[in-house]
């Protein structure tokens, strides 16, 4: 079968209950959405317009929250879309976006919470040469690598599975996921397994290089008390970005592989969605009130903006 001679439509799952909790679905989805939107906009409107964030782990975190949106753009707007319609179907080519969107903006997750923890190594275990190491320049190329590596390695992996003859048409899924794609298909998946595995150890090293680089912060920290206080700050927001999304990331990889029906349909739809809702929504809040500049900044514009809105109109002078 010719996957590209005419256009094939795929179904997704159907949330349980749609039929009574359809709208009650929308109204939650379009809520987190909007969330996801106005706490990661604010997040680095902050950092781009105060001249004191212009640096390298503010910079690092406001594309954070830029790829945050950008991974929720890929989920939301489909899934309000299949809400208000009650029509869970996608186009073959648009599940290949969808799924190159979603993953590649978990995979640049990785990627920048990695430059992010080489950052705060230097600051803290190498302090006196901060500025001369993390140049202009330099975050520059942390930045093109965060972005780059992962969005190629997702291309590749999204054509790999796009580019084969499929004889069935469901994904047991509320999104496209990679995996999913290539069970439907009636072709060897052991080049797309190969891919998979290669891909998997590659961004799983990069938690090998956080957690190697954290020991030697831990060690940094038991001899300053400054130390200490820039890791609580700075650090521990790290460390619980990247323990929710690995563990949620090996969830996905295990199920989407090895799943077993004995998992109750709730439980994997949960599990399947909080790696679309947890980290664009935990990681501007945690850094946001965790890291005092930021936090000192956000309110104030808030509370500016509030003052604003209330404040009545001037005026004019009469002649």
């Amino acid at each position: 079968m010719d996957n590209m001679s005419y256009p094939v439509i795929l179904t997704l799952m159907v949330p349980k209950q749609s039929k009574s909790y359809r709208h009650a679905y929308f109204i939650c989805f379009l809520a987190l959405y909007v969330l996801i939107l106005s706490i990661n906009i604010r997040l680095v409107m902050a950092i781009i317009m105060e001249k004191s964030l212009h640096e390298p782990m503010y910079i690092f975190l406001g594309h954070l929250c830029i790829n945050g949106i950008y991974g929720a753009t890929g989920f939301y707007p489909k899934m309000l879309s299949d809400l208000i319609l009650d029509s869970y179907v996608i186009s073959f080519h648009m599940c290949a976006l969808q799924i190159f969107v979603i993953y590649s903006s978990l995979l640049c997750e990785f990627t920048i919470l990695t430059v992010m923890s080489y950052d705060r190594y230097v600051a803290i275990c190498k302090p006196l040469d901060y500025h001369s190491k993390l140049t202009k320049n330099t975050c520059v190329k942390l930045i093109l690598f965060s972005w780059i590596v992962p969005n190629f390695s997702s291309l590749t992996g999204t054509l790999l599975s796009h580019f084969r003859p499929i004889c069935a048409y469901h994904i047991d899924k509320l999104y496209c996921d990679n995996w999913s794609v290539v069970k439907l298909s009636c072709a060897s998946s052991f080049v797309n397994n190969v891919y998979g595995y290669i891909g998997a150890v590659l961004f799983f090293s990069f938690v090998v290089i956080i957690i190697l680089s954290y020991i030697k912060l831990i060690a940094a920290c038991k001899i300053s008390l400054e130390n200490r206080r820039k890791f609580w700050k700075t650090c521990l927001p790290h460390i619980f970005s990247l323990i929710n999304l690995s563990f949620a990331m090996l969830f996905d990889i295990m199920y989407s592989r090895y799943g077993s029906n004995d998992i109750s349909e709730s439980l994997r739809n949960f599990l399947a969605l909080e790696l679309v809702i947890v980290p664009p929504v935990f990681n501007p809040l945690i850094y946001g009130l965790n890291i005092r500049a930021v936090r000192k900044i956000v309110f104030t514009s808030c509370l500016k903006s509030r003052e604003n809105v209330s404040r009545p109109p001037k005026r004019g002078k009469h002649n």
